[in-house]
């Protein structure tokens, strides 16, 4: 998959979670939300791929990647890693979803973890 439609294909996986929904906070930005909380922040159509999410379990692991760094304005302190891989750098889509699935199941109330079930890192 091409680095530019990776951030509409994880945002349409990131939708499928009970009660997720698009938040645009600033300019150069449409992320997934979970009651108003971001689980994902990811870039317009057109920006290069990045992601930042929140990884209490697997974030250490992911930091070890050459492209990650904790994230910016303190969230790295909370577990938020971001991602700015080069095109030839990006991990496989599978390990992208699990991050997003891991920063869901870190951001949403645990009513909506239990609708979705084991599995995951929750």
């Amino acid at each position: 998959m091409a680095p530019e439609d990776l951030a509409e294909a994880l945002r349409r996986f990131g939708l499928t979670y009970p009660e997720a929904h698009l938040k645009s906070p600033w300019p150069g930005h449409l992320d997934l939300a979970v009651r108003d909380k971001t689980f994902a922040y990811l870039p317009p159509a057109g920006q290069p791929f990045s992601l930042s999410v929140k990884l209490p379990f697997t974030g250490p692991e992911a930091l070890e990647l050459p492209f990650a760094k904790p994230a910016g304005y303190g969230l790295g302190r909370s577990g938020w890693v971001s991602f700015d891989p080069a095109p030839d750098e990006v991990p496989p889509l599978e390990t992208l979803k699990s991050w997003i699935d891991e920063s869901y199941r870190a951001q949403a109330p645990k009513k909506l973890i239990k609708l979705i079930g084991g599995g995951g890192t929750a």
